[in-house]
Order: C-alpha cells, then structure tokens, then sequence
C-alpha cells in the first residue's frame, strides 16, 4: 500500500495556495450523498460478501495443498516448482481477501463486520505462517551449486529466480525449521499495534468543534484543519484550530507512546531474532540497501538547513508576521484566489503526463473514469491518500479531495503509484511484479514535476506562477526535508529500543523538538503541540522505517528528471524509455541496482546535495518574483 504522508498543516506544508481566502462551504461528510462515481467499486473484487466467504474458503485449501509439501522441494525442479507455482496461487488470492475487507474499513472505520473480517484475515495468515515455516529452511538444505543448476536448466524457474537467489543470499537470516515455526506463532501479534492506533485515531477520535473569528464553527478534522491552515487570513484562527486539532492527540500522547513503544520493541525483538544488529540494518537488507544510503540522507539533509530557514524567513517577511509558527506554513502569500474542481484537476493531470507517451496517457485515463478512486472525505473514512494494488482487479485510489493546488497535485502523484502498478503488473510475472517501497515514490514524485512544468507552462499570470513556484519549493520542503527529519526520528527512536532506553510521551516529544529546533532553528517560533506529531504521523505505525524512502526517491525522480530534459531526440527517447523500464521491472532486482540502470547511485550524498542546491536557487527565484509585483 502505497500512502501519501501528510502534505499539509505542518511548519512547512506542501503548499495548498490557490485557494479561496475564505473558508468555502462544507461538502457534506454524508457518504451516502456522494455519486457513486467518486467511490470505490469494490465489487470489482468482490460482489459480495458471500463470494467473499467463498475465497476464504478457496484460500485455505490452497493452503493446506502447501502445507502438504513438506519433504518435497529437495527431490527435484519439478517439485520445487509445483510448491513455488501454488504459493502464486495462493498469494494471487490473498489480494482479494484481503483487500476487500480492508477497504471496506477504509472507508468507514466503524464498519464492524470489515473490522472482524481483518482479523478473521489476520488469523488465516497466521495460521499459513506457521504451516509454512519450513519452506525457506527445507530451500536452504539444498546446495547452492545444485540450485542454482536447476534454475539454468528448468525454464519454469527463471519467475522465481531472483527471489530464490535473494533468499541464498539473506541465508544468515533465516532460521532453522523449529525457530520459524516459533516465531510464526507470534506473527498474528505483529500487526496489533498498528490496528490499536487507527482504532485510536480514526473510530475512536473525537475532534472538536472550534468557533472562528467570523463566528463560522468548525469541526477540527484533518480535512477541516487543513482548509483553515491554508485558506483564514486569521492568525489567530489558524492558532486555534492547531491548537484544537494537536491537543486531541496531546490528551492521548500516553496511549500513543505505548503503542509506539511496542512497535519499536517489536522491530528490536524480530531483528535479534534474525541476527542483525539494529532494526535498520534488519529493516534495510530485505531489499539489500546499504546502511550507508539512510544515514547519508539523514546527516546531509541533517547539516544543510540554511536554505529552508531562509525560504521560511521569505515567507514571514512577504505575510508581515512578526512571529511566524507553524500553523502558517500553508496559508497563501499572495491574493491569488482560486479553486480546482475535481473533473478539472483530471483533465489536468491526464494533458501533463503526455511527455511519457500515448500509452501511459492512456492508462492515465482508463485509472481516472470512475471506480477506481474514492474521492471525497466522509464520516469514518480514513484521512490522506493513497494507491493500492489489487493483483488481478486493478489498483485503487483513496483522496479526501479538497479543490486546493496542494490536492491536484496529489491526485497526479497517486496516479503515478497507479500507473507504476499497471505497468509492473502487465510485464512482470506475479514473482516479480511488486516493486518495492524504496523505488515506490519515484513514479509519483516524478508525474508531480510533470504537472508542474505543464502548469507553469499553461499560465502567464504572475500571481499563480509566483504559487506554482512555492508548490515547487513546498514540494522539496514535505517530500525531502521532512521527510528526512521524520527518518532521523524514527531512527533516534529505534536506537532506544535497541538500547534498553524507556520510550514514554516526554522523550518522544523531546526527540522531535530537538529535530525541529535544528531544522529550523529561529526561522519559527517553537510551539511545544507541534512536538506531539509523532502521534499524528499514521507511517510510524504501520510501516515503520518508510519515510526516508520519499526523500531517496525524491532525489531519484528529480535526477532522472533533470537528465531526460537536458536531452533531445533520440537521447531524450532513450532516458523516457529508461525511465519506463524503471516501472515496468517491478520487483525484479534489487532497487538499488533498478535506479543506477535509470542514472541515478543514493550510495553517495551527491544526489541529496543536488536537490539541496536546487532548493536555494529556487527560493532566490521566488524571492525574485515577488519582488517583481
């Protein structure tokens, strides 16, 4: 699953400044009001629960099938391959049962039957886990030189040849038949956390109603906070609404830690349980990323801070604030008013990705005609945006799509992570068509530089170039630098655990209002409820050690970028058509190796350096342009 973090409503939000100056009218948060258009057709997957119920049945004969197989994968290629094919079958399937319910509580976090149907889910998976303990293990007992005759000689293996090769190579990893039996008792557990916290934050929270200075009441939802912070010329109605929208998770920062705690405590056990010394190198070598390439982002990003204090002192001095904090990091600095319709945020974004050629539009198309997207916020529906692959159906888009810049422009980057999918699933065998979160945001980080170009290109007027420059710069500032600071957390964090360190609400504020403080340093005055974000921030707890990977894509999207503009003709056709190969390899090699065949190495500071510097050139351009009105 492929999720955006959040974009908005920090000290420096990915801009959403083409807006109305005043809080527009309210869609209704009824989902039944909504046209089915804008909403998921999940019977696409499922026409209903019963077939539901008839996959779960499907799903455990296959299962018991597998689990039959013991003592067989030693006893040719032809074994082996009948195991590996009816495991494809199996995970094929998977898909189905469980997404349907999940989603389904996506969309209505109270949705008690979607709820029992996850766990239901949950305890099946489980089940399989322990049943198939032994598979990697009884793998590994086979010589290597006799493996890896059998992939050279057996045809039907070369789908799973890189897994299998990953495996031999992961092999000090992996444990004995008894230890994985072990440990697959526990793995029902391992997702318990994260179901606690969106119990917490999505059917169980209870945001407050504020009243603003024009006597408007609010409820401070995400979505509602977000509008405020980026639409009230008020200073002191973005103060309240902050204020009411972090207290809700302040008055739970204990729960939340313990939750968080857990999470931490959980990745420590599972990587000394599997023979690395820290969660990062456990967490990093599945996809076989150096240990190196994480802490070059955070120590770089980490020591090149000036330019973004720089473009937040810009941003003080045009809005006249003589304190500025970090509920105006979204609202517009000049009086550009303007909102995007949804159907017109499509045309858009199907005219911008023209430059990748007739078929990708064409994708583009077939993702944005309805039923692939859920498009409005509702009552119980989880706040944000993503892309979700559902192997053998078609992805599926969630936005709570609001009509400002910022959400056009999330529309593309979803729509990219979409396309990314469709491209991997119809050119990859089911062993290698998913790709890995390390290369997940390049697609969409790159189609959002598309629409920008296409935007910038569209209009002459000085006002809404001056907003499509910010959206630029905002988009380094939410997708490279705090991104990167929320990894340094994660990492700080991490290290706790790993030290036998306590982990409670004051040292998780502490962590992150040290982080703040050196990111930003005097550029905004402190506001202690801004160090409770670590409850707010939903990766942290449902994949932990994600977040860097935005700001290493970032900077892969961006070179790869760069690279196919300084090109024409035929050379700028190979890049594009590199770049595609990119999305279109899946899963099938190691990520790292994926981006150097695109031109681009994370193993050195150079790309982050690059995108640093383009950071500073771009807020003495914006610096430039505003003093041309």
């Amino acid at each position: 699953m492929i999720h955006k973090l959040f974009r908005n409503g920090l000290i420096i939000s990915l801009a959403m400044l083409v807006l109305t100056l005043n809080v527009k009218a309210q869609r209704s948060l009824n989902r039944d009001s909504i046209d089915a258009k804008y909403k998921w057709n999940l019977t696409d997957i499922y026409p209903s629960w019963d077939e539901w119920e008839k996959g779960m049945t499907q799903i455990e004969g296959l299962m018991n099938k597998i689990a039959g197989l013991k003592g067989t994968l030693t006893q040719g290629p032809e074994q082996l391959l009948h195991a590996l094919k009816l495991n494809d079958e199996m995970g094929k399937l998977s898909y189905l049962i469980y997404k349907y319910p999940q989603f389904h509580r996506v969309i209505n976090a109270a949705d008690q039957q979607a709820g029992a149907n996850m766990q239901r889910v949950g305890i099946l998976f489980s089940k399989f886990g322990t049943a198939t303990a032994w598979i990697n293990p009884e793998m590994l007992t086979i010589p290597w030189e006799t493996m890896k005759q059998w992939l050279d000689e057996t045809p039907g293996l070369a789908p799973f040849r890189f897994g299998i090769e990953d495996l031999y190579r992961q092999q000090a990893h992996v444990l004995n038949e008894d230890k994985e039996k072990l440990i697959s008792y526990y793995s029902s557990f391992n997702g318990t956390p994260r179901t606690i916290y969106e119990d917490l934050s999505i059917a169980d929270i209870d945001f407050p109603t504020v009243t603003l200075g024009d006597g408007t009441e609010v409820k401070a939802t995400s979505g509602n906070y977000s509008r405020v912070l980026a639409t009230d010329t008020s200073q002191a109605d973005r103060k309240e609404i902050f204020e009411a929208h972090y207290n809700t998770y302040k008055k739970n920062e204990n729960t939340y830690a313990s939750i968080y705690n857990a999470i931490c405590q959980r990745d420590w056990a599972n990587a000394q349980a599997r023979n690395y010394n820290s969660t990062l190198a456990a967490n990093l070598d599945n996809n076989n990323i150096p240990v190196m390439v994480y802490e070059n982002l955070v120590n770089t990003v980490k020591a090149h801070t000036e330019p973004l204090q720089k473009f937040v002192r810009l941003r003080a001095k045009v809005l006249g604030l003589k304190e500025y904090h970090q509920y105006d990091g979204s609202i517009p600095i000049t009086d550009y008013n303007a909102t995007y319709p949804y159907e017109d945020a499509k045309e858009m974004v199907l005219e911008s990705v023209s430059p990748l050629g007739e078929d990708y539009q064409k994708r583009v198309e077939t993702a944005l005609q309805g039923g692939w997207i859920d498009v409005f916020e509702n009552t119980g529906k989880q706040p944000g945006a993503f892309s979700s692959n559902v192997y053998g159906v078609h992805p599926y888009m969630k936005l709570n799509y609001n009509e400002t810049m910022d959400y056009v422009f999330t529309l593309a980057h979803e729509i990219g992570h979409t396309i990314h999918t469709m491209l991997a699933n119809d050119n990859q065998p089911f062993a290698t068509a998913s790709y890995t979160l390390f290369v997940a945001e390049v697609a969409s980080t790159f189609n959002e530089r598309l629409l920008l170009d296409y935007w910038l290109n569209k209009t002459e007027n000085p006002k809404e170039r001056i907003a499509l420059l910010l959206q630029a710069i905002n988009n380094i500032t939410g997708t490279f630098y705090f991104q990167s600071l929320l990894a340094d957390y994660e990492l700080q964090v991490h290290k706790l655990a790993e030290e036998g360190e306590p982990i409670t609400a004051e040292t998780l504020s502490g962590i992150m209002g040290d982080l703040f403080k050196t990111y930003y340093g005097d550029s905004v005055m402190h506001d202690d409820l801004i160090d409770v974000v670590w409850a707010r921030i939903s990766h942290f707890y449902r994949v932990p050690y994600y977040v860097y990977q935005y700001a290493t894509c970032f900077a892969s999207s961006a070179q790869i970028y760069d690279d196919i503009q300084a090109k024409s003709g035929d050379d700028k056709q190979a890049a594009i058509d590199n770049y595609l190969n990119l999305l279109k390899s899946g899963g099938n090699d190691y990520p790292m190796e994926q981006l150097k065949k695109a031109g681009v190495d994370l193993s050195t500071p150079a790309p982050y350096l690059a995108i640093i510097n383009q950071f500073d050139k771009l807020v003495d351009q914006l610096e430039v342009e505003i003093n041309k009105l």
